[in-house]
């Protein structure tokens, strides 16, 4: 079984270094730009999406001939009141000085505790499972706070959420020799990073 997980293109939050999670924002056009240079190494039979516009449009741009199915549970963790801010404009906060100590335990003001945040991943990967009655290979197009959780729970080796570097357009791949390990949600056996290829331009 073959999941791989890829990180939605550039927006302009991200250009900022500003929070984003369930901000519904668009590609920018330097990610457009960058995408529409870039292909997926391989096929895969069933793609999955955040339904969120960026990673919608990444989907769409990695696999133009696919259908995208897309759901909320792959969203990123909301970052409520933050949402489009930066460091420097909370840095004299004291709720977010505290979350910065401990992301784990504290909530954004009016946003989404991490265990809540979660517990829907979860309810994602639980479609990844029934997908897996059909398909033996899926993409997904997601956050990259969704990303890091699920290295984090499905990864071979344990580390912790932020051991994870998942830079915009970066992928994964995690690889199960058992299927049925992977349903009973065991850690995967191989993972890969997975580079985006650049298009071959006709001459």
């Amino acid at each position: 079984m073959v999941i791989a997980l890829f990180r939605h293109g550039l927006t302009e939050e991200n250009e900022k270094h500003a929070y984003i999670g369930w901000k519904d924002s668009p590609l920018s056009k330097t990610g457009k730009r960058q995408l529409a240079k870039k292909q997926v190494s391989k096929q895969y039979e069933q793609v999955f999406s955040s339904d969120l516009l960026r990673a919608k449009q990444t989907a769409a741009s990695l696999f133009p001939n696919g259908e995208i199915k897309a759901s909320a549970c792959f969203r990123e963790i909301h970052f409520g009141e933050w949402e489009g801010q930066t460091y420097e404009q909370l840095k004299n906060s004291p709720i977010y000085c505290k979350w910065l100590e401990e992301p784990f335990a504290t909530t954004p003001p009016n946003g989404e505790n991490f265990a809540v945040f979660a517990k829907r991943v979860e309810k994602g990967w639980d479609l990844l499972i029934e997908a897996s009655r059909s398909s033996e290979r899926i993409a997904l197009v997601a956050h990259g706070g969704v990303i890091r959780y699920l290295l984090q729970s499905y990864g071979p080796f344990g580390k912790g959420f932020f051991d994870y570097s998942v830079a915009v357009e970066s992928g994964f791949i995690l690889v199960w020799n058992d299927m049925e390990a992977f349903r009973r949600r065991e850690r995967c056996t191989l993972l890969q990073e997975e580079a985006l290829l650049a298009k071959e331009t006709g001459h």
